[in-house]
């Protein structure tokens, strides 16, 4: 098996379907397919192997695409590579995975420290300058367009997209072939997405849910997906209008803003189906329900699960709900003992399926922490109503997601200690009407030293990418601590001032039908 098998497909049966639309570029089925052949004979005739890992650090363009498929075809495993992270973020993650080449355009290569990159041997640049050593057109100049996808065991890692736990250290969840296959098989059918359909497609691809759930679903259906280079909304809307989209995805911050501009009603009545890809708000939902006569259908996963485990796009839609479990995949709600609970009752959410994760690379001490006789350990809380539809309630765990993206304070505070004068950290979230969660931090500071907000905001912004910075800084005396010196980070938000309670009626509400007690 091989997921990219889903567009060799698509060019034997209707070769001449457009399967993407980019600015100026349009692909056919067979042109893609036969641009993903060309790149992953070049990798082979640079010596890349099945095995080896392969880094895309590029933004949304085609290119990134053609590689994706060419890097999967050639047996090779694609590593994603966030278009925002700074070079020491970049340094971590090829190092860890030991990536023996990478493609970016001109502009990231600037990001990338290849001289403390020891594995990486060849930098393969997008763009026909005359002064690119290695280019990735001049790679595929010449090359057969005809080759056959490498048929892979159904536990051959296909691709590694990074996270982290509360030690902020970055790890490889490493998904197979079959995890890829299955996810796109899901999502093309539970929807369902319809070779006639067209997706638009704005979220970076080196998130799993653009990756996994957008790009694999599309090509397994042979529909068309219509890609931005981001989130824009003037183009989003423009986008829906000219290529007349019928899928729409989106994060929570997607539709607060969509709602702001307001956009006419006949502007919307031609997409069929609207996801969040994550809890929104039942604000939000309810809104956009009264102009558009559309629901938005909330979903739930992680990177680990590949992004979706449960959906509330049944017969009975529940406001506030993550909704049911997919085809083919198990939840169960559980206390601290391992023991299943009740209706009602909050505990861990565990997941079993076919997308679930072979593990994270090289990190067995932390795959057999999370995945135990085969259920994924998700460290979220929730519960279940009688009718089976879950309902998200906490975090075991301190991470923070906004819009979608993940955020671990260790390594937002890590990179704050690098500030001269900071003695300490803590960084941690607070509600946010528009991204769900924001990232706040209390510094304290030695004694004579001074600094402002803003220059702390500009420092942080020259190490990691901007969603990880902190939006609210507060520059403290102190920490509350226990006996042991350990900062409690659990009394932090609640020194926070009123003015947040009015967002944190949303969970009073999602949660008023179930109990909150963990057992």
């Amino acid at each position: 098996m091989n997921v990219s098998e889903n567009v060799e497909k698509g060019h034997r049966y209707f070769p001449d379907q457009t399967a993407l639309i980019c600015e100026n570029c349009l692909l056919s089925y067979k042109q893609l397919d036969e641009l993903a052949n060309q790149v992953s004979k070049g990798l082979r005739q640079l010596g890349i192997k099945p095995g080896d890992r392969v880094a895309l650090f590029l933004p949304n363009i085609p290119e990134w695409i053609i590689s994706y498929l060419g890097i999967l075809k050639m047996g090779a495993v694609v590593v994603s590579i966030d278009a925002k992270l700074k070079r020491n973020e970049i340094k971590c993650l090829l190092n860890e995975c030991t990536a023996k080449a990478l493609i970016a355009t001109t502009e990231l290569q600037e990001q990338v420290p290849d001289e403390e990159l020891p594995a990486l041997e060849h930098i393969l640049i997008v763009g026909d300058e005359v002064n690119i050593q290695e280019s990735l057109t001049q790679l595929i100049s010449g090359v057969s367009a005809q080759a056959d996808a490498v048929i892979m065991s159904a536990d051959a890692p296909a691709a590694i997209l990074f996270t982290s736990g509360t030690t902020g250290t970055p790890k490889g969840v490493t998904l197979s072939h079959a995890n890829l296959i299955a996810e796109a098989y899901t999502s093309s059918t539970y929807r369902p997405i319809r070779g006639s359909d067209r997706l638009l497609l704005y979220l970076p691809l080196s998130h799993c849910f653009a990756q996994c759930v957008i790009l694999n679903g599309c090509f397994a259906a042979g529909a068309t997906l219509v890609l931005q280079r981001r989130f824009d909304p003037e183009r989003i809307l423009k986008a829906i209008a000219t290529h007349n989209i019928t899928i729409f995805f989106g994060a929570p911050t997607v539709y607060c803003q969509l709602l702001e501009l307001n956009p006419p009603q006949n502007e919307m009545v031609g997409i069929r189906y609207f996801s969040g890809g994550a809890p929104i708000p039942i604000e939000v939902v309810q809104e956009w329900q009264q102009r558009y006569g559309r629901v938005i259908y909330s979903e739930y996963g992680s990177t680990e699960t590949l992004t979706i485990a449960s959906s509330n796009n049944g017969s009975l839609f529940k406001p506030g709900s993550v909704g049911t479990p997919v085809k083919n995949v198990e939840t169960k709600i559980i206390s601290l003992e391992g023991e299943e609970l009740e209706p009602g009752e909050v505990g861990e959410i565990v997941v079993r399926s076919p997308m679930v994760m072979l593990g994270y690379w090289n990190r067995s001490v932390q795959t057999a922490q999370v995945l135990q006789d085969g259920w994924y350990h998700t460290t979220d809380l929730g519960c279940r109503d009688e009718d089976g539809y879950i309902y998200l309630t906490g975090r075991l765990k301190e991470t923070i997601n906004v819009d979608g993206l993940k955020v671990y304070p260790a390594e937002v505070e890590k990179v704050i200690a690098q500030y001269p004068g900071v003695v300490e950290s803590a960084v941690y979230a607070v509600p946010d009407p528009t991204t769900g969660e924001s990232v706040r931090v209390q510094i304290v500071l030695r004694s004579g030293y001074a600094t402002s907000t803003e220059e702390m905001t500009a420092f942080c912004l020259e190490k990691m990418a901007s969603y990880k910075v902190p939006r609210e800084i507060e520059f403290v005396e102190s920490l509350p601590k226990n006996s042991m010196g350990k900062v409690l980070k659990r009394l932090l938000p609640e020194q926070e001032s009123s003015s947040q309670s009015k967002i944190s009626n949303r969970s009073t509400e999602r949660s008023r039908s179930p109990k909150s007690q963990m057992v």
